[in-house]
């Protein structure tokens, strides 16, 4: 208020500030008022860290019986789902038992068939042991389900080994310390890893700590290189798993390289399985079944067209194809060196050399085009001049032009 007005002010009001035309006052119940609004968040803050701390002294005094509760509790909600899910879906309860055998009857994935709506989910059977069926060599074309049966067979094991009831009509289980998978394919190019990078690494892994104990997912391996390489590393990895300590190691081993299906003949544990498909034509559907037996092809261009690829595409896929298939049952292999071989290796052309000491051979480059030209020149290379008659020679070119004029 004014100077002026500043005479008849009460007596109970506190001058607070002089200006210059103008005077400050103010009353004891306004400064307790203040008082309390500039105190108030402290107040809130010191009363907030008490309550704070009488509840951390009490947890502290109680902290046994808190976490028994917790983990009582955790346990009791894990148990009642499972339980939910094993009565809502048929699920059944797994024996667990001391033998190597594994024999899942009508095994489901537990995601897959509830994800499904386009089709039947469509159940199969595994059953491995260590004396004729340690390792599941599954052929099959893409899209027809092996990929499926290998993580569920990984999935139910898991399931049943912590307890919950799987989605099967029987099963017995062996108690496995650890399941290990190569699957899918993925890089890690900030750390300078190609897809065929990380794919190795994770084989690496397996092999180097996998035991008998074990159960190994084996999905593609080998894909990212140039087929020859793939070819020989799979082959490679699927003998050392069947011969790992003379013991070996259960593995689900699925595969497009169908030269692979040739190792049962010379390994007593490998069984060679494949997902059957039915063929019309062009056609193909997926029976999603499990059956014994490999097989030779893979139906990509069935499945490309299936996919959305333009006909023209197709068309000329097919072409080629049919050129490859032509020249590779015709091509031969050139001999380089004698090597000493312990097992029978793929030539690649559904063949295993017999086992006993063979030559090591390299397949020239594959090429689409004059394949007749350089199959004579093969011959012709081949022919031992020293040793041929003139006769012997005059049929031999006999037989050049007439294959020459075909």
């Amino acid at each position: 208020m004014s100077r002026a007005q500043a005479t008849g002010v009460p007596d109970y009001f506190v001058r607070k500030q002089t200006l210059v035309n103008a005077e400050r006052f103010i009353t004891e119940e306004l400064k307790n008022f203040e008082t309390k609004v500039l105190g108030a968040e402290e107040q809130r803050s010191t009363m907030e860290y008490e309550i704070f701390c009488d509840i951390r002294n009490a947890i502290v005094q109680n902290n046994k019986a808190i976490r028994e509760a917790a983990d009582f509790t955790a346990i009791i909600d894990c148990l009642m789902s499972f339980a939910d899910i094993a009565a809502s879906n048929a699920y059944i309860r797994p024996k667990i038992w001391d033998q190597t055998d594994l024999i899942i009857k009508d095994g489901r994935h537990p995601v897959i068939e509830k994800m499904i709506t386009a089709e039947r989910f469509v159940p199969n059977s595994i059953t491995m042991n260590d004396t004729d069926k340690q390792i599941y060599m599954i052929t099959g074309p893409n899209m027809s389900g092996k990929s499926t049966v290998l993580r569920q067979t990984a999935l139910l094991v898991i399931m049943a080994q912590i307890g919950a009831f799987i989605p099967a009509e029987s099963a017995c289980l062996p108690v496995f310390d650890r399941i290990f998978t190569r699957v899918g394919a993925s890089d890690n190019l900030s750390q300078g890893q190609s897809t065929f990078m990380v794919e190795m690494e994770e084989t690496a892994n397996i092999l180097n700590n996998a035991t008998s104990r074990s159960l190994i997912v084996m999905d593609e391996i080998g894909r990212g290189t140039s087929t020859y390489d793939g070819v020989s590393i799979a082959w490679a990895v699927a003998e050392y798993l069947h011969d790992w300590k003379g013991t070996g190691v259960k593995t689900l081993f699925a595969t497009h390289y169908h030269e692979l299906v040739d190792l049962e003949k010379f390994k007593q544990r490998i069984k060679n399985f494949n997902i059957a498909v039915k063929q019309d034509g062009d056609q193909i559907i997926f029976l999603r079944q499990l059956k014994d037996g490999g097989v030779n092809q893979s139906y990509g261009i069935q499945v490309a067209r299936l996919a959305g690829i333009p006909d023209a595409v197709i068309g000329r896929a097919k072409e080629i194809l049919a050129q490859i298939e032509l020249q590779h049952k015709d091509a031969k292999l050139t001999e380089t060196h004698a090597t000493e071989m312990t097992t029978p290796v793929p030539d690649l052309q559904n063949t295993v050399p017999p086992r006993k000491e063979i030559k090591a051979k390299v397949r020239a480059q594959l090429s689409l085009f004059n394949t007749q030209e350089k199959d004579i020149v093969r011959q012709l290379m081949s022919v031992d001049v020293s040793n041929t008659t003139p006769l012997e020679a005059l049929q031999f070119l006999a037989k050049l032009q007439k294959k020459a004029a075909r």
